[in-house]
């Protein structure tokens, strides 16, 4: 088994400017997300697509491989996480080889350990290559959720949930970002980390499932850091 793994960093970041190389403890936040694969089993690579000298250098001076930056083009808003991918992955089998997945890895989840990642690579292994999906509970139920329509605020989905008691809800997830694993072919087919069927890996620790966008959430992480280090411990 062999699995790229692949952390995408733009250097632009409109909510927290500069996020991926801001210091979270005493090395910066993309840093977090190579130690993590560093020797790891069925991991071939450790490949950086960023558009961001600052960013390339860190990472070169990390061991990993960050072959060119990228094109403008896959540096804007609207550049997807697939679209940004499959550049990579084209390079990377075009030039180095032919892979069984590819594991991408948002740097702005710090907290995700090495043991959720061969969790998800076991997952990958044993159930034909079907996709992998970080998933975590959230307390914001759908069921709940409202929207604003004509000046009124009105259920999102159904009139009755509002009526329905939280313990009876139905347990619901969201994506964390921090871990999805997916076949080549499957990525260039749907264009997309999402498949009709995906695989779900259960992040329990609320730090693992933290992601930082937001000065907020930055502010979060560093309260988070010392527990993280300790549990690691």
């Amino acid at each position: 088994m062999k699995i790229l793994a692949l952390i995408a960093a733009r250097g632009g970041s409109k909510r927290l400017p500069r996020k991926n190389i801001r210091l979270l403890g005493d090395k910066p936040l993309i840093v977090w997300s190579i130690d993590v694969v560093k020797g790891m089993p069925n991991i071939c690579d450790i490949l950086v697509s960023t558009d961001d000298p600052e960013i390339s250098d860190i990472c070169i001076k990390e061991g990993v491989s960050v072959p060119w930056l990228r094109p403008q083009a896959l540096a804007t808003d609207v550049a997807t996480s697939a679209d940004v991918a499959i550049h990579a992955l084209d390079w990377y089998e075009a030039n180095k080889g032919e892979v069984d997945g590819l594991l991408f890895l948002q740097p702005t989840s710090p907290f995700r350990s090495r043991h959720t990642i061969l969790r998800a690579i076991e997952l990958f292994e044993s159930n034909k290559l079907v996709p992998i999906v970080a998933i975590s509970p959230t307390p914001a139920h759908p069921l709940w959720s409202l929207k604003l329509e004509g000046g009124y605020a009105v259920p999102f989905l159904s009139d009755d949930g509002l009526n329905i008691r939280s313990q009876e809800l139905r347990p619901v997830y969201v994506v964390t970002g921090s871990v999805y694993l997916i076949s080549p072919q499957q990525l260039r087919k749907n264009n997309s980390f999402a498949a009709a069927k995906m695989q779900p890996l259960l992040i329990s620790s609320p730090q693992e499932a933290i992601d930082i966008d937001t000065e907020w959430d930055f502010r979060m992480a560093e309260q988070c850091l010392n527990d993280w280090v300790n549990y690691l411990k």
